[in-house]
């Protein structure tokens, strides 16, 4: 009886993953609607993605992730620039391109490393966070204090994409039809670059991909292994990665993960569980599962809330 609510929630994060993957290639749009005010903001039962959501600019406070990375929040984020040498931003109308100043300057600095390892013009930056972090009202039940970042796993084209290109291009699907292995016609030895100069970034604790990628990178990495140590596999993750960086020195209030263990994580007994027909081949729920209210601002850390009521940063 007592495994019933460890099943539970891997199928809830099962669910929330794949939606997740899903809502990564939803197209945005060129002309964002504000969310319309809410009735009752100081409703105790109403769900703090509701009020996250709604702020368009980071606290003006000193930097600091708060809580763990599923239930908290950020002050002081920075804005990842949504144009650089060897990086472009995506779906700009989502305003989910903050983070903590390290992972801001991670990514500047990843860009610049696969441009030389991989030969891509740059890479594409998907989601990071919100101006606050906190619960997002769609895609993510994680990247909520400024240390997670999705890397679409499709090079950077070699020119400026207009707004339109940012909020309709769509990623490319890396995985096969049959869901086995990865897609030749797609995969290249840049994509083993790319998640290599990551996963041997020292801050960066997991990179999660999809089971076929992690089987790709297991058979063709060579030389020194041991940073495959830190890539796993998670449902979904077919168009993108996602790189997830430990609590920075000093951040008292960030809870963190414990180190990745088991290796590399190549033997067939790690991977035998995704290659699984009911896990490629889910069925369906007998009944859709019921809209998740969210949890609320009293289910965050007590911090979160000052977060929420800090005069904006300046743009």
């Amino acid at each position: 009886m007592k495994s019933r609510p460890i099943v539970t929630l891997v199928l809830i994060s099962a669910i929330v993953a794949s939606a997740a993957a899903v809502l990564a290639q939803d197209k945005g749009s060129v002309d964002p609607k504000p969310l319309p005010p809410l009735d009752h903001p100081k409703d105790p039962k109403l769900a703090a993605k509701e009020l996250f959501a709604r702020k368009l600019l980071p606290a003006a406070m000193p930097t600091r992730s708060i809580g763990s990375y599923i239930k908290g929040c950020i002050a002081g984020a920075e804005q990842m620039p949504i144009t650089g040498d060897t990086w472009q931003v995506m779906r700009l109308s989502r305003n989910r391109y903050w983070a903590h100043p390290d992972m801001i300057a991670l990514l500047r600095r990843l860009s610049v490393k696969v441009h030389k390892d991989a030969g891509w013009p740059g890479i594409l930056v998907g989601d990071l966070g919100q101006p606050r972090g906190g619960p997002a009202l769609s895609g993510h039940a994680s990247h909520q204090i400024g240390l997670d970042a999705d890397i679409w796993l499709t090079p950077m084209p070699d020119h400026l994409l207009s707004r339109e290109e940012r909020e309709e291009t769509s990623a490319v699907m890396m995985v096969r039809e049959d869901r086995l292995d990865v897609d030749p016609k797609v995969w290249t030895p840049g994509h083993l670059a790319l998640l290599r100069d990551a996963a041997q970034e020292p801050s960066i604790q997991r990179i999660f991909v999809n089971a076929a990628i992690k089987k790709a990178l297991c058979r063709d990495a060579k030389g020194d292994r041991s940073w495959l140590s830190k890539i796993r596999p998670w449902y979904g993750h077919d168009y993108h990665f996602h790189m997830r960086m430990r609590c920075p020195p000093g951040n008292k209030g960030c809870e963190g993960q414990s180190d990745q263990g088991g290796g590399e994580g190549c033997k067939p007994a790690d991977l035998a569980y995704w290659f699984k027909d009911s896990i490629i081949h889910p069925k369906p729920p007998k009944e859709p599962p019921k809209p998740a209210h969210g949890i609320t601002l009293a289910q965050l850390p007590a911090a979160c809330r000052q977060v929420l009521d800090a005069p904006d940063a300046k743009p």
